[in-house]
C-alpha cells in the first residue's frame, strides 16, 4: 500500500527507502543516542552469551523443546561443569608428616619441595585432577598437606603416595618392547608368504624375458620396492665383497654369471630379492686386484617382529637413586649458564663409568617415577663418581631439576598423620544451600534497589542479573575452582556490585533536588562518585591480593571469586547501569521524578 505523494505528503516506499539507505551511516557513525543503543545492544549480547555459557542447560531445555514440538533443528550447546572443590565434590583431606631426621638443616626445604612436587605427579598420574598439594614447616615439623577432589579409592591413593620416589638412569634398548600375539604372528607369516609368491611370480617373469635387455630393468620399475634403485630399472652398479648382506653377495659373485637370472628367489633381513648378474671385472686397489660385479635386482621386502612390536626405547642400567648422594645447582665458569651437578656413592661411581663407557656419543636419560626429566649426550667416559647434566637450563629450571633429584635419591619417609573423607552428597548438600543464599541474597538486593531507588534501582537490578552471568561464565573459562569460600566470596561481591550503583544514586538525587535536569544529574552523580568508586574498590582489590598471595588454599579461593566480583561489580556499575539509564531517559523523566525518589526543591 502506498500513499499519494500529492499535497506535499511522501509516500510509504520512499520512505522506507530513505531510511535504508540511511543504515549504514547509523551503524558505522551513530549519533549520541545511537551510540548508546549500540552499546546497550552489545551489553545485552555479551550478558547472552555469557549466561548461555554459564548455564547452557536452560538454552538446552530450549532446544531440545523446539525440536521435539515444533520440529526446529535448533542447536545444542556443550555443557562445560564447573571445577568443584574439596568441599562440594567430595574427596580424601590426607595430612602427612616428613621424617628429616636424615637430612641436613640446610636441605630440609628442598627436600620438602621435591616430596611435594612428586607427590603431585603421582596423584596426577592416578587420575586426580587439579590436586592441592602444601607444605607446611613450623615447629620443627615438616608437613605435607593433600586434598583431592573427586576422588574414589582412598586407599590406593594413599598407598601410591605413600610409595619412595623411584630415580632411575637407562640407556637406549632398541630391542622389542613385547612379544607377539598369536593373531599378529599368523598376520606375519601371511603377510611374509605373500611376498615370496609375488618374489617367485616375478623371477617367472623375468626368466621367460631374459633374452629381452630391457625387459629385466622394465619389471624393476614396476615391481620393485627397493626406492633407491627402483627408479634406475634395479641397477646396483659395481661393488665388491663387503658391500652387500653376504647372501645378496654368495648368489652374484658365486652362482651367477654374466646376464644370468637368479631362478629362486634370494632371501635376505630386507625380504626376497630377484637378481640378475650384468658384469664383472677386476680392478686395482692399494695395489691388489679386487674383483668387482654389477647387478640388477627386484626386492620384495618383507616384516620381522620389529616392523609390529614398536622397540622399547630405554632399559634399565642398574644405576638408580640409591647410588645418588646429592644433586647440586653449579654454573658453568666459561659461559656462566647453570647446570646441575650430580655425586654418587662408590658403587653408583662405578656403574656411572660403565653406562658412559658404553654410551659415548648417545644420550642416557634419567627418569623419575617413571616420567624422563631430562636425557644428556654423553660425550666422554665419566668417572670419578661425578657427572653434570647440562643444557639450556634456567635458573629456575636447574634448582627445580636438582631438588627432584634429590627428593628422588634422598630416602624422605612420609607418614600419614589423619585421613579425612567428604561425602559427595555432604558436598552437594553444602552446595546447594550456598546457591540458595546466593539467589535469598541477590532477591533481597533486588528489593531493596527498587523500594529505595525505584526506576533506577530495576535497572541496576537487571545490571545484577548481567553482572551475575558474566562473573559465573568467567569462573568456568579461567577454571576457578569452587569452594564454599569461594561461594561466600562471589556472594559478597554481590552486595559490593550495588555499592558503586548506591553512590551514584544518591548522589543523582542530590543533584536533581538542587534543579538540574534528571539527564544532566545522571551524568553529574556518575562524574562525581567516580572517585569514591575506585578508591573503594581499588582497596579491596589488594586486600584480596594480599589474601592471595599470603593466604591457604580456602582463603585464596575466597580471595579469587571476591577479587573477580569486584572487577565485574565496576563493569556492572560504570558501564551497564550507566547505558540502559542513558538509554531510556526522555521528557517523561523530568515529568515522573518519583521514579528516581527525588523532586526538586523549592528555592
Amino acid at each position: 500500500m502506498a500513499m499519494d505523494n500529492r499535497g506535499g505528503k511522501k509516500s510509504f516506499i520512499f520512505t522506507v527507502d530513505e531510511w535504508l539507505r540511511a543504515l549504514p551511516r547509523k551503524l558505522f557513525r551513530p549519533g549520541p543516542k545511537g551510540r548508546v543503543r549500540l552499546l546497550a545492544f552489545c551489553v545485552l549480547l555479551l550478558g547472552l552469551i555469557a549466561g548461555a555459557y554459564a548455564a547452557p542447560w536452560y538454552w538446552n531445555r530450549g532446544a531440545e523443546w523446539l525440536r521435539a514440538t515444533v520440529k526446529i533443528p535448533a542447536p545444542l550447546l556443550p555443557v562445560p561443569p564447573y571445577r568443584l572443590g574439596l568441599d562440594l565434590q567430595g574427596g580424601a583431606h590426607l595430612v602427612y608428616e616428613a621424617d628429616m631426621s636424615g637430612i641436613p638443616e640446610r636441605d630440609r626445604g628442598d627436600a620438602l619441595g621435591g616430596v611435594r612436587d612428586v607427590i603431585e605427579r603421582r596423584v596426577n598420574a592416578f587420575g586426580v585432577s587439579e590436586p592441592l598439594v602444601q607444605t607446611s614447616m613450623s615447629g620443627g615439623k615438616s608437613r605435607v598437606i593433600v586434598e583431592l577432589a573427586g576422588i574414589k579409592n582412598v586407599k590406593d591413593a594413599i598407598k601410591e603416595i605413600g610409595e619412595t620416589p623411584i630415580l632411575e638412569f637407562k640407556e637406549e634398548s632398541g630391542e622389542p618392547s613385547r612379544g607377539l600375539t598369536e593373531q599378529e604372528k599368523k598376520d606375519l607369516e601371511k603377510f611374509n608368504a605373500d611376498a615370496l609368491a609375488k618374489a617367485k611370480d616375478i623371477a617367472k617373469q623375468a626368466l621367460a624375458t631374459a633374452a629381452s635387455s630391457t625387459a629385466f630393468a622394465d619389471l624393476a620399475k614396476k615391481f620393485s620396492e627397493d626406492p633407491g634403485s627402483k627408479d634406475q630399472g634395479g641397477d646396483l652398479g659395481y661393488f665388491t665383497r663387503g658391500a652387500m648382506v653376504k647372501e645378496f653377495e654368495a648368489a652374484v659373485f658365486d652362482k651367477l654369471k654374466v646376464n644370468e637370472i637368479t631362478r629362486e628367489p634370494v632371501k635376505t633381513v630386507f625380504g626376497y630379492h630377484v637378481i640378475q648378474k650384468t658384469g664383472e671385472r677386476e680392478t686395482e686397489q692399494d695395489g691388489k686386484k679386487v674383483r668387482e660385479a654389477s647387478a640388477r635386482h627386484i626386492l620384495i621386502r618383507t616384516k620381522s617382529e620389529r616392523d609390529v612390536v614398536p622397540l622399547e626405547q630405554w632399559k634399565g642400567t642398574g644405576l638408580t637413586g640409591k647410588q645418588l648422594k646429592r644433586a647440586s645447582v653449579q654454573f658453568d665458569p666459561n659461559t656462566g649458564e647453570p647446570n646441575v651437578s650430580l655425586q654418587f656413592n662408590s658403587e653408583g661411581a662405578e656403574l656411572f663409568s660403565q653406562l658412559t663407557e658404553r654410551n659415548v656419543g648417545k644420550p642416557v636419560a634419567i627418569f623419575l617415577d617413571g616420567r624422563i626429566i631430562s636425557s644428556p649426550t654423553v660425550n666422554e667416559k665419566i668417572s670419578g663418581g661425578q657427572a653434570v647434566i647440562t643444557g639450556r637450563f634456567t635458573v629456575v629450571e636447574s634448582k627445580k631439576l636438582a631438588q627432584r633429584l634429590n627428593a628422588g635419591a634422598l630416602p624422605v619417609p612420609i607418614n600419614l598423620l589423619s585421613q579425612k573423607t567428604v561425602g559427595a552428597t555432604l558436598g552437594e548438600v553444602s552446595l546447594n544451600q550456598s546457591l540458595f543464599a546466593g539467589l535469598i541474597g541477590i532477591l533481597a538486593v533486588a528489593l531493596f534497589m527498587i523500594i529505595f531507588y525505584r526506576f533506577p534501582g530495576l535497572l541496576a537490578t537487571f545490571a545484577l542479573l548481567i553482572y551475575t552471568a558474566l562473573a559465573l561464565a568467567i569462573f568456568k573459562l579461567v577454571g576457578v575452582t569452587m569452594t564454599l569460600a569461594g561461594i561466600a566470596g562471589f556472594i559478597l561481591s554481590v552486595g559490593m556490585a550495588v555499592d558503586a550503583n548506591i553512590l551514584i544514586f544518591e548522589r543523582t538525587k542530590e543533584e536533581i533536588r538542587r534543579g538540574r535536569s534528571v539527564g544532566s544529574a545522571l551524568d553529574e552523580g556518575f562524574s562525581r562518585a567516580w572517585n569514591s568508586i575506585r578508591d573503594s574498590n581499588v582497596s579491596s582489590l589488594i586486600t584480596c591480593a594480599i589474601l592471595y598471595w599470603f593466604g591457604t588454599s580456602i582463603v585464596r579461593g575466597f580471595a579469587l571469586t571476591l577479587a573477580i566480583g569486584i572487577l565485574m561489580s565496576m563493569f556492572s556499575a560504570i558501564t551497564i547501569t550507566r547505558t540502559f539509564l542513558k538509554l531510556t531517559m526522555g521528557g517523561w523523566a523530568e515529568k515522573h521524578l518519583w521514579w528516581f525518589g527525588a523532586k526538586r526543591e523549592i528555592v
